[in-house]
């Protein structure tokens, strides 16, 4: 395995894939993409998977519905930041590095605001485009048990990303579901994404983007996938809360490698 992109490449490459990803406006307006890194850095984010032990359960909302009878946490993280990642063998750390940095920059973070102007137009107004945004990309294992029940993302979000990670196509039911919002309040299924390679959608937050996830059952081994997320970085408040989050996450992850010892 050899880390064959730069940052910069891989930002402009990904930045190209949002520019040209397919949109959407059932239920809401959306973007799928089809392929979002190129073939061979994808097949070695694939081999470069952490370990179960590398990981460590949600915790707070993005935990809800995602444990299991005995306990055990059905979804789990590893934040993409180089805090978080430096416990990882050098090979692996070296590829996930280069990842978090790309998905992070000001560049993708521009590509995504243009495309999905619509909806982040209806919810910030026709000034959305100054509307500071702070990225957190974070690599996600879910396990058999998981589920999410349909909801709308905490208005703290201006955008949700996520990109699928599996090794094959023979999964797509597990990807996520959008609901539509009927005069009556009935939530029913209007789309799903496929759980496929290198796929993915993205949407801005809003107060009527509903969403869920189905059970996933014992005939999947792992569901990965990268959680990018757009926190609203404006005002005072929103500026320390989101590295303060940043800063609580880490020292979390030092008393869990500390304890692994």
């Amino acid at each position: 395995m050899r880390q064959s992109w730069s940052v910069n490449d891989l930002t402009g490459f990904v930045a190209n894939s949002v520019q040209n990803a397919n949109a959407h406006d059932a239920p809401f307006h959306h973007l799928r993409f089809d392929r979002v890194f190129p073939d061979d850095f994808y097949a070695e984010m694939l081999l470069a998977m952490p370990v179960a032990d590398d990981y460590r359960a949600m915790s707070g909302k993005s935990k809800m519905g995602s444990s299991r009878p005995d306990g055990k946490p059905t979804r789990a993280k590893i934040d993409l930041f180089p805090e978080y990642i430096r416990h990882l063998p050098p090979i692996k750390r070296e590829i996930w590095d280069v990842a978090g940095r790309a998905l992070r920059s000001k560049g993708v973070e521009k590509a995504f605001v243009q495309r999905l102007a619509p909806g982040l137009k209806h919810r910030f107004g026709a000034d959305f485009e100054k509307v500071p945004m702070y990225p957190v990309p974070i690599l996600t294992r879910d396990i058999p048990g998981y589920r999410i029940f349909k909801h709308t993302d905490s208005l703290w979000k201006g955008i949700t990303v996520q990109f699928y990670l599996p090794s094959d196509n023979s999964t797509p039911h597990i990807g996520t579901i959008f609901h539509e919002v009927l005069p009556n309040g009935r939530k029913p299924k209007k789309a799903q994404m496929p759980f496929s390679p290198n796929s993915g959608y993205a949407f801005a937050v809003a107060d009527d983007t509903w969403h869920s996830a189905d059970p996933v059952g014992p005939e999947v081994k792992t569901r990965d996938s990268i959680l990018l997320t757009y926190f609203v970085d404006a005002g005072p408040w929103r500026f320390v809360r989101n590295r303060g989050r940043r800063f609580q996450n880490v020292l979390l992850n030092e008393m869990r490698n500390l304890m692994r010892r």
